[in-house]
């Protein structure tokens, strides 16, 4: 943290010597001015806060560096814009616009630097400083958990080896069977024992947890419903009885959902006014392209199984289908305007006085028909774990690829991923894909780009 504040301010000195120094120009200011400097050591300190409010700073092997390249490019983004804004509300109209494009630029390159530096040498240290892993089980979580560690050797950990009564020989080497497992950890480096049985051999893990406990070894256990596992439980007391909530997700929180809230109604507000110029024009060239009304308003399903309508701006000639008919690429239906404003999204705009009333939000799952909803519940497992939350305009599903006329099943897969992990940095993301790439229907151009959530 120490050297990244540092190197945002010789960034910034940097990019006043070359502005000055090498490109040429007087400048009109002081830019070495101790009011300037203390300005700009607040700055630094203050992405440097930002940076560690976003866990940038949380060392995890599991974490890409392009993950992290896409959050020093935002931040410090943001950062100078807001910059550039409060020298305009000081009246410093003299200022150098180009020395703050520069220090942008300056400060992203040298903060990746530093961090792929950084990432080289814990690489190296964890080469030399492997944690070694025993498994207890043979199943299906076992040889998935055995896959992901020989997939992934940047998290640092290497598989000694499993215990099970019955051997496979794709699992690796066999340590033994489960009764050794006290003898196996006296004999072998073992730094962690990661338990993945089956449901019929819960009868081992008194054993089991007896020989960890008696080596001081430390354990992690993958529950046999790991499937069913939320990504983030709930985990309570009733007296000496724990209670998972399989179904809790971070929105249940009270302050989450009124920030979320409190950002949908801000957002919506302020999307509504910059973008009324391009809701007239629209609503000028549905009129003109085929008899009917502006919006097509439509029962969709919302939070709690509610229904709410929900309004769009028409890009289709009026059928009789419009509770019932899936939007294809190539359907009949559309009209030439309609194609056009469906290609951009622009059809979407009115939603956002949807997000104003309550009935959806910025960002969630896609709301669908009744008819659909009644289908897809039957067919499709945890389909209706989606109605948790507002429905949203956009969405991970969404900023992935799977609009239109895409699989059912990976958009459920997506939103239920987005539901579990929700998080402000999560739907700052999802605004930012959206904004550079999102707003493109893909069922337009023909092409999906699939992600893994």
């Amino acid at each position: 943290m120490i050297a990244e504040a540092f190197l945002i301010v010789c960034a910034y000195l940097l990019s006043v010597s070359l502005r000055f120094g090498v490109m040429g120009g007087a400048a009109r200011l002081d830019f070495y001015s101790r009011g300037f400097l203390a300005l700009i050591a607040v700055y630094a300190l203050t992405i440097v806060f930002v940076f560690y409010c976003l866990h940038l700073y949380k060392v995890s092997p599991r974490r890409t560096l392009s993950w992290e390249i896409q959050w020093v490019l935002i931040v410090n983004g943001i950062g100078v814009v807001l910059l550039t804004a409060l020298m305009f509300l000081r009246r410093l109209l003299d200022f150098s616009r180009l020395i703050f494009v520069v220090f942008w630029a300056l400060s992203c390159v040298f903060i990746i630097l530093e961090r792929m530096l950084l990432r080289r040498i814990r690489s190296h240290t964890l080469s030399r400083h492997t944690r070694h892993v025993a498994v207890v089980g043979n199943g299906h979580l076992a040889a998935q958990y055995i896959a992901t560690i020989r997939e992934n050797p940047q998290y640092g950990y290497t598989v000694d080896g499993y215990l099970s009564a019955v051997r496979k020989e794709e699992l690796g080497r066999c340590l033994g069977s489960y009764e050794d497992l006290e003898q196996i950890l006296q004999d072998l480096p073992v730094d962690e024992v990661i338990i993945a049985l089956e449901p019929h051999e819960t009868q081992f893990m008194q054993r089991i947890f007896a020989a960890t406990d008696k080596e001081g070894v430390r354990v992690s256990l993958i529950p046999f419903f790991n499937d069913f596992y939320p990504s983030h439980p709930v985990i309570d007391n009733v007296g000496r009885t724990k209670l998972i909530d399989l179904r809790a997700t971070p929105l249940d929180n009270l302050f989450a959902a009124t920030f979320k809230r409190t950002f949908d109604i801000i957002a919506s507000l302020l999307l509504i006014i910059l973008t009324s110029p391009i809701m007239l024009l629209t609503a000028i060239g549905v009129k003109l392209s085929s008899p009917g009304p502006i919006l097509f308003r439509q029962e969709r399903i919302g939070k709690d199984k509610k229904p709410f309508r929900m309004l769009k701006f028409r890009s289709m000639r009026v059928t009789g289908t419009e509770q019932t008919g899936w939007s294809r690429n190539e359907d009949p239906r559309k009209t030439r305007f309609g194609a056009f404003i469906r290609k951009f999204s622009i059809d979407e705009l009115p939603q956002f006085f949807n997000v104003l009333c309550g009935d959806m939000s910025l960002i969630g799952p896609r709301p669908e028909v009744p008819y659909h909803v009644k289908t897809f519940r039957e067919e499709i497992p945890r389909y209706l774990v989606r109605q948790q939350v507002r429905p949203g305009i956009t969405g991970w599903a969404q900023v992935n690829g799977l609009r239109g006329d895409t699989s059912i099943r990976d958009r459920v897969k997506y939103d239920i991923y987005y539901i579990e992990n929700w998080s402000p940095l999560l739907d700052l993301r999802i605004l930012f894909k959206t904004a550079f790439g999102g707003m493109i229907n893909q069922e337009s151009l023909g092409t999906y780009g699939k992600a893994k959530p």
